[in-house]
């Protein structure tokens, strides 16, 4: 019989996994990562109606019920964003795909790049285990899935080998992409860093409104989240004003898009379609992460078993102040390879009362920030220690 602190863990863990496979499934075009991703909104209803049944069987007074509320509003807001996942995964399997070209301008302009490479026996990663290579650490990319023969290995933890063959699912900043190639294959490969422009013109405004629309709805689930493990009003306040923002990218998106159209053939049409329901489904997963920040405008009461829950989940969140004297000030987050070199990837930055919420390579970062981080425990230690004097 599982705890409710085991499901909530399990919860946060698999709805973290499902976005990631599911943007993976439809930039590159992969029916089997899809039809995973499938499984995994089954999963998350199965752990929300065992949620429920456990809420309510530890229910013995008005007060336990007041504190189990908040964590079963969490627990409806995964499965939104679980049936948002879902969304993208059925396009891929009903043929919505998207053309290479904006794949790639898609992928060249993202917070966090995707890339999918195999291991070879040249490699440092063969027969090892990613705990033992400190992957994530020394790159700042992250394994989300391996395909091993016809097999799949999902959320891969420290402890999985990595074996020759394998097909490696990673994301993280682009910069740790070289270093990360070469460690699966033994091959030094150059990045092309330079955005992607799609040929038609207001087509390619549609494509930057959409992955505005995606990186910020995936930092609106982390400061959502964020907002509640340090019950702040600040962060949630600014989940709220990300969800708005949102809101309105997708009317300017579908204004583009419906311009573009002249310039397609009725076959070609389902493209569109895929860029309409992509940005209908990011919009969906800003207004479940809002759902999340508004148990901290409410002053709901949070249970002490959902922030013990926090603290277990595969990656952890954490605000780490930049101290005086500290080798991060008056450099840019690029410049000092904060990602690379520790391995957490930095989602917004506090600077007195102002939030920078989408931070770039090219943001500095001074004495008296706040930045707000995710990743490994291992990395989180990495980053205190740069911030630190």
């Amino acid at each position: 019989m599982h705890t409710i602190k085991d499901v909530l863990v399990n919860l946060k863990n698999t709805t973290e996994l499902i976005v990631d496979l599911a943007y993976s499934a439809l930039l590159f075009d992969m029916e089997d990562i899809a039809e995973e991703v499938l499984e995994l909104e089954e999963k998350i209803l199965d752990l929300l109606q065992e949620l429920r049944f456990l809420a309510i069987v530890s229910t013995r007074s008005r007060e336990v019920a007041k504190s189990l509320s908040p964590i079963l509003q969490i627990g409806s807001a995964s499965q939104k964003i679980g049936n948002a996942s879902g969304d993208i995964a059925t396009l891929v399997l009903r043929g919505f795909k998207l053309p290479k070209e904006i794949v790639n301008a898609i992928i060249t302009q993202l917070e966090e790049t995707l890339v999918k490479v195999t291991v070879s026996r040249e490699g440092e990663l063969a027969n090892k285990t990613l705990g033992e290579v400190k992957l994530h650490t020394r790159t700042g990319m992250r394994v989300i899935a391996i395909k091993r023969g016809f097999e799949w290995i999902f959320n891969p933890d420290r402890d999985t080998k990595i074996l020759v063959g394998d097909v490696l699912f990673a994301r993280g900043d682009i910069s740790g992409v070289p270093k990360f190639v070469e460690m699966a294959t033994g091959k030094r490969v150059e990045v092309e860093t330079k955005e992607v422009e799609v040929e038609i013109e207001d087509l390619d405004k549609a494509v930057d409104i959409l992955v505005d629309m995606k990186n910020l709805s995936e930092l609106a689930v982390d400061l959502g989240y964020s907002s509640i493990l340090y019950y702040n009003e600040d962060i949630a306040q600014e989940v709220v004003y990300l969800e708005e923002r949102i809101d309105n990218m997708r009317f300017d998106l579908i204004y583009w898009v419906l311009r573009s159209s002249k310039h397609f053939k009725e076959d070609e049409m389902k493209h569109l379609i895929a860029l309409l329901d992509l940005a209908y489904c990011s919009e969906q997963i800003a207004d479940s992460a809002r759902e999340i920040a508004e148990i901290v405008l409410e002053k709901m009461e949070i249970h002490p078993i959902f922030l013990s829950a926090m603290k277990e989940a595969d990656e952890v969140i954490t605000l780490v102040e930049v101290k005086e004297g500290s080798k991060l000030h008056g450099k840019m987050l690029g410049e000092a390879k904060v990602e690379t070199n520790t391995g957490m990837h930095v989602i917004a930055i506090k600077r007195g009362k102002k939030w920078i919420t989408k931070p770039s390579a090219g943001t500095k970062v001074f004495a008296g920030d706040v930045l707000i981080a995710k990743g490994t425990r291992e990395s989180e230690k990495l980053l205190r220690k740069l911030c630190s004097s």
